[in-house]
């Protein structure tokens, strides 16, 4: 299965009362099923998964397989904390038409995992779901991270494809690039490094920047696959400027506003995510208005 390309880690938008908006999360998918993404990645962090309920999980991702594009590769994250539970959500994404699920690495109980505890995890998840399983290691997060040999080791697995590496290492990608079979594919979680992570192997990303700017971050992928590197250098530059800003610095609340300011439907996060304050908004609507005019507000 092929997941090389660009992908958005969508947003959850809400209606005024906090509860979860369906139509809007489906209205985003109608504008971005028009920008040369490869396809949507739901429930992932940037998605706010951890702080929904199951049933409102479970109507998002009805709502990305009404909405996407014919041909779009959906991805469910389905990473729970114990393995049960991910068997369960997997199976359930698969159900809807899902094509992979993204599981993140447990990590509540921390002290007592060690690299044992991840390949008896993802091996079991891999051999209990019908779709393929894409690793997800965001130490930001959970304060976990799939080192090298563990990704190499689990990449031998017939039902794991890849990994989404949010660490922003470079010299993982290149590890991993070097040692895993070659149909496991690295897909980096940082914008901030999208050109050099390309360059080092990887086949795309899966990007909170992606919501935002869906047109610009597609615009760089494609720069690299025509051998264009001056000019995805330069991009790259902006881009992750743009990324330090608003995921960064702005956080979910931060992706959002940015989404708002281009015409989407961000809104605000739910609580106890805050909202942002005057002077973040302000900051990153000047990095907004730093690029072309065909990302200006819709």
């Amino acid at each position: 299965m092929n997941v090389s390309g660009i992908f958005p880690a969508l947003t959850t938008p809400y209606h005024e009362d906090g509860s979860v908006s369906v139509e809007h999360f489906k209205a985003n998918l109608l504008r971005y099923n028009k920008t040369g993404l490869a396809g949507y990645v739901v429930l992932g962090s940037t998605g706010e998964s951890v702080l929904l309920s199951a049933a409102e999980a479970d109507s998002l991702l009805i709502a990305g397989k009404e909405a996407a594009a014919p041909g779009a590769v959906l991805i469910a994250g389905t990473g729970a904390e114990s393995t049960a539970e991910t068997i369960a959500r997997t199976k359930r994404a698969a159900t809807l038409g899902y094509d992979a699920a993204l599981v993140k690495t447990p990590y509540y109980y921390k002290p007592a995992y060690n690299p044992e505890t991840y390949l008896r995890y993802y091996r079991a998840v891999a051999d209990a779901s019908p779709i393929p399983i894409l690793l997800y290691s965001v130490p930001i997060f959970t304060g976990v991270t799939l080192e090298t040999p563990e990704i190499v080791a689990l990449a031998q697995h017939p039902n794991i494809i890849g990994i989404k590496d949010s660490s922003g290492a470079i010299q993982r990608i290149v590890e991993v690039a070097a040692r895993a079979p070659k149909h496991f594919q690295i897909l980096t979680g940082s914008a901030g490094v999208l050109h050099p992570a390309l360059a080092s192997g990887a086949r795309g990303a899966i990007l909170a920047l992606t919501s935002a700017l869906p047109e610009k971050c597609v615009e760089l992928f494609e720069l690299f696959q025509n051998g264009r590197h001056a000019e995805a250098q330069t991009l790259q530059q902006h881009l992750a400027f743009a990324s330090k800003a608003i995921v960064s610095e702005g956080g979910i609340a931060g992706v959002k506003y940015a989404m708002d300011l281009r015409g989407y439907r961000g809104g605000p996060p739910r609580l106890p995510l805050l909202p942002l304050a005057d002077a973040k908004k302000a900051h990153i609507a000047q990095v907004i208005s730093q690029f072309e005019p065909a990302t200006a507000r819709a």
